[in-house]
């Protein structure tokens, strides 16, 4: 070997020894950066034939595209889980001690207690009680669940908000790679950033990315919708100013497309979006005709009818509806009324602080909120006796009797009124026993997902020592080389002195 080769060969290790060192360095200042992939230095060999070291970055497309999926996945589930478990909440927690199913069973007791006693004013004055108790827990459920609809509305407004700033910064670093690419620019620094961003964008809405030439990425939602491409597709969202029962809130469009909400326990939904509508447009919708359906059957299992058998219509009783008109009458048996649980009352008539008295309920013909439609066929004791117990009787029966609900709720349509509001509570418990389990197998996923990315593209310490170490043997023997090349310069500069 010449002393110029010699010189050469050192110089081409001093060279690499440094980029590799710069390399080692840079990963162990982010070994704990959760978005930094592995850089590591490979020799290729260029047009002319030299050796060029080349710094690359660790990715694995394969595990990528799955920490993506994970990442929706688990996003939706977990936007579903907290969701499901506020409503649970209004209901009392665990044990839910607000549901009216709770004060409907406790309602159903107190009136069976003033059947065998209905002399006892005190008894009448706890039924009515507990009917209210009733009507106000079917009243604040109603319109907390609507309010909460509207704050999930807010959310999906604030995400459609996210996306769209997270897709114009997407563009503003895949613009950078695809011209750093086209340039031979080092691009790896930005790379890590997009990627960062793509995990971010998969837990607002589901994507599928498709990278081509010079690092230029396309992304698209799961359901095949174009999202980005360029430059980002126009996601519309237009709020809702206010939620009722019979309100339906506006889609989100994304390219044109409306995003398809989540179904069922074990959300189908991927990433928060889908999560929201599922919660805003389906799981909230049912809940409601559910509680709507039993506040119309406590109305239907209380109502007064005719009791000389003549075909007068039927009317409110113990409980009536802040909107009721005396022309259309109670409503039909089997058919939701959108809204009826907000409205729910107990009939003045029986209220002491309203100027009512409790009594009536044993004797039947009393006015339904003052409006002069009572008639004197209602009136069940029509001697006035203090020990009659006919109509309460009647009422405790009516308890064990089925009636018809509306198919909408999701429960049985023939079943007591106190196994229906039994079942809606089971239905949400199962709702969220379902989603509870799925949350945590798809947590769990996106954790394993997460770590065998991590493994493969993240920074070991003890990798980046070793490498340290031997980078600082090479660094001694090119130092070697070139003192060796030193010594024969200066031995044959000597001689030629």
């Amino acid at each position: 070997m010449s002393l110029s080769s010699a010189i050469n060969t050192a110089q081409t290790i001093f060279n690499h020894t440094g980029l590799q060192t710069a390399s080692v360095a840079q990963n162990i200042a982010n070994a704990s950066n959760p978005d930094y992939s592995r850089r590591s230095g490979v020799l290729t060999i260029d047009a002319t034939g030299a050796q060029i070291l080349k710094i690359e970055r660790a990715y694995d497309n394969g595990l990528v595209k799955q920490t993506m999926i994970a990442t929706s996945d688990s996003a939706a589930q977990g936007t579903l889980q907290e969701k499901l478990q506020r409503m649970r909440s209004l209901l009392g927690g665990n044990d839910y001690e607000t549901s009216p199913s709770t004060y409907i069973s406790i309602l159903r007791n107190n009136l069976q207690a003033y059947a065998t006693k209905p002399n006892e004013s005190t008894l009448a004055a706890t039924v009515v009680s507990s009917a209210q108790d009733a009507a106000n827990s079917l009243n604040n459920i109603s319109t907390e669940i609507q309010r909460m609809r509207g704050d999930i509305d807010q959310e999906i407004k604030n995400l459609v908000t996210d996306l769209n700033s997270l897709l114009d910064r997407f563009q503003e670093i895949n613009d950078a790679i695809r011209k750093g690419t086209a340039t031979g620019k080092d691009v790896n620094n930005e790379l890590d950033m997009r990627e960062r961003y793509l995990k971010q964008i998969s837990e607002i809405v589901g994507v599928r990315s498709f990278t081509r030439g010079d690092n230029d990425m396309v992304l698209y939602t799961t359901d095949g919708t174009m999202l980005f491409d360029g430059t980002k597709r126009d996601i519309l969202f237009m709020p809702t100013p206010a939620f009722d029962a019979g309100t339906t809130g506006n889609p989100i469009i994304i390219d044109g497309v409306p995003v398809k909400a989540g179904e069922n326990g074990n959300t189908t939904a991927k990433g928060q979006l889908a999560a929201l509508l599922q919660v805003r447009d389906s799981v909230v919708p049912t809940y409601q005709a559910q509680l709507d359906e039993t506040a119309r059957g406590l109305i239907e299992l209380f109502a007064q009818y005719d009791i000389t058998g003549a075909s007068t219509d039927t009317i409110p009783g113990l409980f009536t509806w802040r909107d009721y008109d005396p022309a259309a009458g109670i409503p039909a048996a089997g058919t939701v009324v959108p809204g009826l649980a907000a409205q729910i009352k107990v009939n003045d008539n029986l209220v002491k602080n309203k100027g009512g008295d409790p009594v009536l309920l044993r004797d039947g013909g009393y006015d339904v909120d003052n409006l002069g439609i009572a008639d004197p066929v209602y009136l069940a004791n029509t001697n006035g006796d203090a020990s009659y117990s006919l109509l309460l009787d009647s009422y405790v029966a009516r308890f064990e009797i089925d009636q018809d609900f509306d198919a909408v709720t999701k429960l049985d349509t023939s079943t007591t009124i106190a196994d229906f509001a039994t079942g809606s509570v089971g239905w949400l418990e199962q709702l969220i026993s379902e989603s509870a389990n799925a949350n945590e197998n798809k947590s769990a996923q996106l954790t394993r997902v997460s770590e065998a990315l991590s493994n493969t593209t993240g920074v070991s310490l003890d990798e980046e020592m070793s490498l340290m170490l031997d980078l600082e043997q090479s660094y001694k023997a090119s130092t070697k080389i070139v003192q060796a090349v030193d010594e024969m310069l200066q031995s044959l500069l000597a001689i030629v002195d």
